[in-house]
């Protein structure tokens, strides 16, 4: 009976994850499998489920925005991601930011707490030929497994390659230079401030672009992701690139001085308790040594303990638009699913995302019932199509963003106006399916 009434899910990440709630709480038997405990990826070392690696923070709230729109969506359509990333979440002004440990440890509780959910230890190298299957493997998919994803598909070895920033004890930061203020003040002061005079930022620039990285091969070079481009590599496209970047000053005066400053380097909580913060845009391929040294020059870190140093990391992808249908199902098996990063889709939300529409249509499939294929008024349902109808040569990962959600008929100058009855629309599309389904 389990055989008849299961699916199998290989990777606990966001995405797989995620499926395994869509599935398991509508009472289909899954068998969830993942390497960790007993082997990690590069770029893991949490034991638990749904481990975040970079960034703590999955953007803006706001439905006027895209990544607030696509949390919207999935907010109608009962998140489990979501619902304990909320329970999670850190200060971090109009965003929300998760304690890393805390999420992941929730989420692990309660992919556990299914009696229906059997988890499993162990590497899988091959894609299982029998039943209903969601390749959920993310980013770092492993060697073995993503050969043979590449042979089956007879796909293009796509893959760049992305990085994560340093985790610095807060205690050691010293507030006598640094200060607590959010851009044009829009929080409730969540982020941790060191600030820069012209003397100071060409002294860092210049060490920062001069510093020993981690050597990479020479394919390598040509594929970092520009969604996650390493700090050394953006300052090499000019003296002001960070200045225009993550360490743009504007709207960060000092409050006490007014002070306006030459460049701002922005540090966010990783907790609640205040003593853990990353480094706001500083994914990084330097090498600890120089890590340690080049971002002390940064006032008000000059004596700061890292946690944790950035490292690079190889992020793999499908060539989306030949493998993939829109309902995440692969052209040529239409039991086996792909989500997550894996699938082309780019960010922690939108690879939740994926991750819920696969648990939901692999329940579908086995019910014998239609499976849903969102339309692009939605910002889940644009994404889908993006990857799916790509036409060019070079597909990149893409994430949410206005550009590619059908436009209003109407002409709407005002672009937050436009914003929101653009949101409106796409939930009350979102809010037909959850009716009906």
């Amino acid at each position: 009976m389990r055989k008849k009434n299961k699916v199998t899910i290989i990777g606990a990440g966001l995405a797989g994850c995620e499926a395994c709630y869509q599935l398991a709480k509508r009472g289909i038997n899954v068998d969830l499998i993942d390497i960790k405990p007993s082997s990690f990826t590069p770029a893991h070392s949490n034991s638990n489920f749904a481990e975040i690696v970079c960034s703590n923070s999955l953007k803006s709230l706001d439905v006027t925005t895209a990544s607030g729109l696509l949390k919207k969506e999935l907010e109608l359509l009962d998140s489990l991601i979501l619902k304990v990333a909320r329970s999670c979440s850190v200060p971090a002004g109009n965003a929300l930011a998760v304690d890393r440990e805390k999420f992941s440890s929730e989420i692990t509780e309660i992919i556990k707490s299914f009696k229906n959910v059997k988890i499993i230890c162990k590497e899988v190298r091959k894609i299982p030929k029998k039943g209903i299957v969601i390749l959920a493997t993310g980013p770092l998919t492993t060697t073995h497994l993503y050969n043979d994803i590449k042979n089956k598909f007879n796909s293009d070895n796509l893959h760049f390659y992305d990085a994560s920033s340093p985790i610095i004890d807060g205690d050691s930061i010293d507030y006598e230079v640094a200060f607590i203020k959010d851009r044009y003040d829009k929080g409730n002061g969540d982020y941790v401030n060191c600030p820069m005079n012209k003397e100071q930022y060409f002294k860092f620039y210049n060490e920062l672009i001069n510093a020993k990285r981690v050597k990479l091969k020479n394919f390598e070079k040509k594929e970092i992701f520009e969604g996650c481009m390493p700090i050394e590599i953006m300052a090499n496209r000019g003296v002001d690139a960070l200045r225009y970047g993550p360490l743009k000053p504007v709207g960060l005066n000092n409050p006490n001085t007014f002070e306006k400053y030459y460049a701002v380097v922005q540090l966010r909580r990783e907790n609640n308790t205040n003593n853990l913060f990353n480094l706001v845009g500083f994914q990084t391929n330097l090498t600890f040594s120089e890590q340690s040294r080049v971002f002390k020059l940064i006032p008000g870190l000059n004596n700061v303990n890292f946690i944790k140093y950035g490292v690079m990391h190889r992020n793999s992808y499908i060539n989306a638009p030949k493998v993939i249908e829109k309902t995440f199902q692969t052209k040529i098996n239409k039991n086996l699913f792909i989500s997550g990063q894996l699938s082309g889709v780019e960010g922690y939300m939108e690879s939740t995302a994926s991750g819920l529409l696969c648990g939901i249509n692999a329940y579908l499939l086995l019910k014998g019932k239609q499976l849903i294929e969102l339309n692009s008024k939605t910002m889940l349902g644009a994404i889908i199509k993006y990857i799916t109808s790509f036409e060019g040569k070079n597909f990149q990962p893409m994430n949410a963003n206005f550009g590619i959600v059908d436009p209003l008929e109407e002409r709407i100058k005002d672009e937050k106006e436009r914003k929101l009855i653009i949101a409106n629309r796409a939930i009350a599309e979102i809010k037909k399916i959850v009716n009906n389904f």
